[in-house]
């Protein structure tokens, strides 16, 4: 497929290794920076969303999406994302992902308006208002390209993902882009329900680590048992 993901913030705080280790499935390993994990939430604007060779279809092609991930690699040491979640606004995008690449997304209710400030709401369909979620963010200065190595790359230069199947196999998946443009950000969480829903305590208090992008263009591959 080829998308264009767009206006993204990542927001992240550090968890315990254990215990982000004991919710991950049989196969995958928490990745650490200096010895630390970390929960992130990535809300954003996805934009032209087509199979390769085809065009946008209109009402379909655009909508809202928010993951809550964490960072494994997986038996073969592939270093990648794990979703806890991922909540959209489009019922077909959820359930072709769903059914095609394992992936846990969500029917939610979500609204974002853009002007000087992104403010994004998602509420998870059949969810109470406690678990919504709630970002104020606006872009400032720019960032360099994140080297290799660094915090930053850890947290966002991620080119792979996992998904496990009802049958409890573990599958990997590759998306293309170029590094993400960054620049720093001006946020304010109002609500991370997402965190609560997928059974974490709420951190309650600012994130360990923001950034923004204005986005990438991606390609994303078909889904692999791994070996």
């Amino acid at each position: 497929m080829y998308q264009n993901w767009r206006d993204l913030l990542f927001v992240h705080w550090e968890f315990p290794v254990d215990i982000i280790q004991k919710s991950l499935p049989s196969g995958l390993t928490v990745d650490t920076y200096d010895g630390k994990a970390y929960l992130g939430v990535v809300p954003f604007f996805m934009c032209n969303i087509r199979p390769r060779f085809c065009p946008a279809v209109p009402g379909i092609s655009n909508f809202l999406e928010m993951n809550l991930r964490t960072y494994v690699y997986d038996k073969n040491g592939t270093p990648g994302v794990w979703f806890y979640s991922l909540d959209a606004n489009q019922w077909l995008a959820v359930r072709v992902a769903r059914n095609f690449f394992n992936l846990p997304y969500f029917d939610a209710i979500m609204s974002a308006s853009k002007t000087l400030t992104i403010e994004y709401q998602v509420n998870r369909k059949g969810c109470s208002s406690d678990f919504d979620s709630r970002f104020r963010y606006s872009e400032q200065d720019e960032l360099p390209s994140p080297e290799p190595g660094s915090f930053e790359y850890f947290l966002i230069e991620r080119y792979y993902l996992f998904a496990v199947s009802r049958a409890g196999r573990i599958f990997s998946g590759k998306v293309y882009h170029t590094p993400y443009p960054l620049r720093a950000v001006d946020v304010d969480v109002v609500k991370e329900g997402a965190i609560a829903l997928a059974g974490f305590k709420r951190p309650n208090r600012p994130p360990d680590h923001a950034v923004m992008s204005r986005g990438v263009n991606v390609d994303i591959y078909a889904i692999e048992s791994i070996p």
